[in-house]
């Protein structure tokens, strides 16, 4: 082999075009057993065995990955709550990693809202009662000037998508300081199943910089900073910090996605850094992408364009704030002004109707552009009889805004009203699935953020769609790492939204359902990360190189394999005059 075509072949290797089936296994005895990553637990067979160097360690039988699976299931469905469910499944990931990724992948629907939403909620409240096993890490406004060190700590070099969150707005649970691990520990478990990035290559971290959660520092057994928030200047110097120590340990087109923070950082920082790092925040940009694409579906249920409806938001968080600025986005591509786009879609906080020069004021820079010329409104029952609107959108945490009266008047005076209840957890939704179908006789277009149940009404079956992040931030994740871009520019979740509504079937849409089924969302991640890698590649935004014909052939061939790799090394022969 010359030594152009040795080149190719170690790119071609570190790209994961050229795979071995054999493991490159030097651990040997009990030490397997002890590692995640390699334990097959009954599946090692016979030869495996003899060659680790574990015979006697396990009984005697073996048995295959479905058969593990099975009984994983079966085990899992015995427990009474979710949170013990959550507490198993973690117990099998610290055992079994690759089994874990196997039941988690092929169980989507069953599993997704016990490793994520809702229970995750559940599981960051209790963090510090249910924790077993460190699985991120932790950096405190006490390492300031030591980030790069503490990153060093982390036992995987090789890290290509780094969560991270601080903790201060989980969910729609508030400030829970430290227990906000759950958080970036889930999203990245997501990462590896429904989008295939590599466990490796993955990095869970939650910056601790003390709590406002008065209830935590009163609790005695809570394991975070046990004092209030740091904020200001050592603040900003910390995560600074922290970004830089990111790219220096680990390279310019380390992927970091911003999760939970608190407003009033979400939005400063997703600006600071969008031209300096690689960088999104999935609570604006990914849950924008997200509603975008069942807004973008559900045209094919009402027979409205966007540029013909009216939105209008409860809450006018970075949530809200995201969608309505991708939606813009899309009204523009239907051919109009920048300007008159935004002039669709109205929002209401806390202090009412967002609209110019307003009274109590309260207008953000980010809330100024979606401010109306209209009169001031109060009251969000008032706003809606006032404006009419085609589509309600709620990601305000605002449980039951959506009241009986609000929704009747939706379904006066639209055939199929819109009603996106997108709030988490489940006990955090504007209505129910039943509350909004019942209430607009089985008429409207329903999504919820947390996942509902069928609801039968007047003998037919809706299918509600959940609107979860999922379905995008796996996909925008895999594209970018295996392109190496080094910028998630914001027309990219415009791009995922309609690779993702594009999805939807008619036979979807004739349940109810305004997104595909979960299940097929391993397809989904691969299509959205195509749909970035063709278009980073157009615009020369893509650094890995040379570009594949076949981008969709090299996304998957670049995608994690749940299946067990044989541990037996390959042997082979020499010449018979070497072997004298």
């Amino acid at each position: 082999m010359n030594t152009m075509a040795a080149r190719r072949f170690i790119h071609a290797s570190l790209r994961g075009i050229i795979k071995s089936n054999k493991a490159d296994v030097k651990t040997r005895g009990a030490e397997v057993l002890r590692n995640s990553r390699l334990n097959k637990g009954m599946a090692f067979t016979l030869k495996e065995r003899q060659h680790m160097g574990i015979m006697g360690l396990l009984p005697p039988v073996v048995f295959t990955q479905d058969e593990q699976a099975k009984r994983v299931l079966k085990e899992l469905r015995r427990w009474q709550n979710d949170l013990d469910r959550y507490i198993y499944l973690s117990s099998l990931l610290d055992r079994n990693e690759k089994l874990f990724y196997r039941v988690l992948c092929d169980n989507i629907e069953e599993c997704m809202p016990i490793v994520y939403t809702p229970t995750v909620g559940q599981a960051c409240q209790n963090w510090g009662k249910i924790f077993r096993k460190p699985r991120g890490l932790y950096i405190t406004i006490h390492d300031a000037g030591h980030v790069y060190d503490v990153l060093g700590s982390w036992p995987d070099q090789d890290v290509k998508a780094c969560v991270v969150t601080d903790g201060e707005r989980i969910l729609g649970l508030g400030d829970l300081g430290a227990y906000g691990m759950g958080i970036p520990v889930g999203k990245l478990a997501l990462y590896t199943a429904l989008g295939g990035v590599k466990p490796e290559n993955c990095l869970p971290v939650t910056i601790d910089v003390g709590t406002n959660n008065q209830t935590l520092l009163d609790d005695p057994y809570y394991f975070g900073l046990r004092h209030r928030r740091v904020d200001g200047q050592q603040y900003d110097d910390l995560i600074d910090e922290f970004m830089e120590a990111i790219v220096k340990r680990f390279g310019q087109d380390t992927l970091v996605q911003f999760e939970d923070f608190g407003n009033h950082n979400a939005f400063r920082f997703k600006e600071k850094y969008k031209h300096k790092f690689c960088t999104f925040n999935d609570d604006i940009q990914g849950t924008a992408s997200v509603a975008v694409a069942g807004i973008l579906a559900s045209k094919r249920i009402t027979g409205k364009q966007l540029k013909d409806s009216t939105f209008l938001f409860q809450g006018a968080g970075e949530a809200n704030l995201g969608i309505a600025t991708l939606l813009a986005m899309a009204i523009e591509k239907e051919g109009v002004p920048a300007e008159d786009s935004r002039k669709r879609i109205y929002l209401v906080d806390t202090k009412g109707l967002l609209v110019k020069d307003r009274p109590k004021g309260g207008i953000t820079p980010e809330k100024a552009v979606f401010a109306q010329d209209h009169e001031p409104i109060d009251d969000f029952a008032d706003c809606v009889a006032a404006i009419k609107p085609s589509a309600l959108v709620g990601a305000a945490a605002m449980a039951g805004s959506f009241t009986e009266p609000i929704i009747r008047d939706m379904a006066s005076w639209n055939d199929r009203p819109v009603i996106f209840a997108l709030s988490n957890p489940t006990s955090k939704a504007e209505c129910t699935a039943e509350q909004a179908y019942t209430w607009t006789d089985g008429r409207c277009v329903f999504a919820s953020g947390s996942p509902f149940d069928p609801v039968q009404y007047n003998g037919k079956t809706y299918h509600p769609g959940q609107g979860n992040n999922a379905y995008i931030f796996p996909g925008m994740a895999l594209g970018v790492i295996t392109c190496g871009i080094r910028h998630v520019r914001n027309h990219y979740f415009l791009f995922a939204s309609e690779a993702l509504s594009d999805m939807v079937s008619d036979a979807d849409l004739a349940e109810g359902r305004i997104y595909p089924p979960l299940g097929n969302i391993k397809d989904i991640s691969a299509e959205i990360a195509t749909s970035i890698a063709e278009h980073a590649y157009e615009q020369k935004y893509a650094a890995h190189y040379p570009e594949p014909e076949d981008k969709e052939k090299f996304i998957r061939s670049c995608m994690y394999s749940m299946e067990y790799e044989d541990m037996v090394p390959a042997l082979w022969d020499w010449p018979e005059y070497m072997q004298q």
